[in-house]
């Protein structure tokens, strides 16, 4: 179908201004799919009409039956409307940095008796900070690796008496007698100097010392020092020193192959490599403009460097204005090699993910299936999965897991401490977490998901069903069954009751099972959390047979109720003999039996 075959289409696109602004495109039900922006709307949005399209951009424009636009001044408030209407509606067809990451900071306290810590963000004063580390088991190896290299305070509320790191000879012991400052300022400094590349001194005092301790035979003491020496050039090959001005800047490079492009940034702070990040993604807009986009995104969530270097002199400027930060595109020297850099890692990550990458899965064209399947009206680009999870009714919790357009999205997944009362019943545990969530979702007028998928049968169903008829709102409901193997192979249809078998080894059944994964893990993690910090009774309580150290490992392994249906005696085996297997087994049923009994009343 053409444009000109769309009335609507063909009169707003005549009346295009030639001015910079934010384009949203609409499907048949006024959804947007694309966000877009363009120094002139005209020539911009005309070219989706007039020009032949392939792959992603194709699939898109045969949908669009509408578009809205706004107009700005500039194209730097055009940008940065682009990327906040992108992160309002979620557009299926826009490409979304969802990385939740938060990148620590080594942080040494400057006062007092000085000690280190991993921190979240740099906002807490009375410390230097270094950082932040995009790998964040490098941090923690360097606070280590500084902690036995350096008699800093270790505890973090100072105890009455010595402990084990002053006999450790790595901590000088604040706890009995006051350390003069000067001793300490010694070994800020040399700390300070350390975590900004300069390691030369550590390891020339640790040199001498390894020597020292040689000469007078004690061998063990010089095979400690050479151990150090040896720890440090390790951690601090590649955090060499490549800018003595010590500026922290970012270096952004890419490739392209396929009709797929890779951004790969290299962050440098105070002159030293720290990490990097890389994003594969489906080209379906201006090559550069999709890059402008995708850096602006990815720092909407990352500290901002002080300079910013691109493969581009074109997007220097609206990059500059729009993130307030140097950003140039230099055409030699050792600014221009870290760009090569850049494009070197770009092309290997791109080449990689061709190789590994499942590609053939078209996750949007799975939802469609799914939409099919289940008679929606709309295809479920925003779908939210839920499930409970707790021990024998203790440390019941509930979970919620968001994806958009197929994808997952972290910062939007929501946790639920069960508040009813019979925590065993899984049931009113699901009808408390939907009422909550649908009753916010009313009262902060949030748009609503396209389809909700409860981990269960009928009977959960059923529950999510009269939550939604309570709550007065129009959601689609779904839920993913299991057989008497504890396997999941039906999708029910909620509203119709309609059981749809799910066909293994097909796209859309792993679909699923990836999402059905993520949501228990995410409860999961979020019982293990709350059950470590409270004393509660397990299922593995009382039986003999089951000490602490049992206790622990089944609870890693099996850390739920649900987790330990459809294990067999032979595979508790390997973890308790097979009399303290069969008691577990027996414990898990008749503990099943009573849920069961609470469901069929519930009925």
């Amino acid at each position: 179908m053409s444009y000109l075959d769309i009335p609507v289409l063909k009169q707003k696109i005549s009346l295009l201004p030639d001015r910079p602004g934010s384009y949203q495109m609409k499907d048949e039900n006024g959804t947007i799919i694309y966000v877009g922006k363009a120094k002139s709307l005209v020539k911009r949005v005309k070219q989706y009409f007039t020009r032949p399209q392939q792959g992603k951009v194709m699939r898109m424009v045969l949908e669009i039956r509408d578009f809205d636009i706004i107009e700005t001044n500039t194209e730097k408030e055009a940008l940065l409307l682009e990327i906040s209407l992108i992160h309002k509606y979620y557009p299926k067809y826009n490409i979304m940095l969802m990385d939740d990451k938060m990148y620590p900071y080594i942080a040494l306290k400057k006062k007092g008796d000085p000690y280190l810590k991993i921190a979240r963000n740099d906002h807490e004063k009375g410390y230097y900070y270094f950082g932040p580390f995009p790998n964040s088991s490098e941090a923690y190896k360097m606070i280590d690796l500084l902690n036995r290299l350096y008699p800093l305070r270790k505890c973090r509320n100072i105890p009455n008496k010595p402990c084990l790191y002053y006999h450790m000879g790595q901590c000088l012991a604040p706890c009995i007698r006051k350390i003069d400052e000067d001793e300490y300022s010694k070994m800020v400094d040399e700390i300070n100097g350390f975590l900004n590349g300069n390691t030369s001194s550590t390891l020339s005092r640790l040199k001498k010392e390894m020597k020292t301790a040689s000469d007078n035979l004690e061998f063990e003491k010089a095979s400690g020092f050479k151990k150090s020496i040896d720890t440090i050039s390790h951690i601090t090959s590649k955090q060499k020193i490549m800018f003595e001005d010590h500026v922290d800047r970012d270096v952004v490079g890419y490739s392209t192959r396929e009709g797929y492009i890779c951004l790969f940034f290299l962050l440098y702070r105070k002159g030293v490599l720290l990490g990097k990040n890389s994003y594969v993604e489906e080209l379906i807009d201006d090559q550069n403009e999709l890059i402008e986009d995708l850096i602006v995104q990815f720092y909407r969530k990352h500290e901002k460097p002080k300079e910013l270097i691109v493969p581009d002199k074109k997007m220097t400027e609206l990059l500059s204005d729009a993130l307030q930060v140097k950003v140039l595109s230099p055409n030699r020297g050792k600014k221009r090699d870290l760009l090569s850099l850049a494009l070197e890692n770009a092309k290997q990550s791109l080449d990689t993910h061709f190789q590994t990458a499942r590609l053939s899965d078209d996750v949007l064209k799975l939802l469609v299936e799914l939409q099919t399947k289940l008679g929606l009206k709309k295809t479920p680009l925003d779908i939210e999965l839920y499930d409970n999870s707790h021990i024998q009714g203790y440390d019941c919790v509930g979970a919620m897991v968001k994806y958009i357009n197929g994808e997952k999205a972290p910062e939007l997944y929501r946790k639920f401490k069960i508040n009813q009362p019979n925590k065993q019943d899984d049931l009113a545990s699901m009808r408390e977490v939907l009422t909550r969530r649908f009753k916010r979702l009313k009262e902060e007028k949030s748009k609503l998901p396209d389809l909700i998928i409860v981990d269960g049968g009928l009977n959960q169903c059923q529950i999510a069903l009269e939550v939604k008829e309570e709550q007065k709102i129009d959601i689609p409901i779904a839920g993913l069954a299991k057989n008497d193997r504890h396997e999941t192979d039906t999708l029910i249809n909620a509203d119709t009751g309609e059981e749809i078998p799910l066909v293994k080894n097909t796209p859309l059944f792993f679909l699923l099972m990836r999402m059905q994964d993520e949501v228990h893990r995410f409860a999961i993690t979020y019982h293990r959390s709350n059950r470590e910090k409270s004393v509660y009774k397990t299922i593995y309580d009382d039986i003999k047979g089951i000490g602490k150290k049992r206790k622990d490992r089944l609870l890693d392994l099996y850390p739920t109720l649900e987790s330990l249906n459809g294990v067999k005696e032979e595979e508790l085996g390997q973890i308790v003999p097979l009399d303290v297997a069969k008691k577990i087994l027996a414990k898990r049923d008749s503990s099943l039996e009573s849920i069961s009994k609470l469901e069929k009343r519930e009925e």
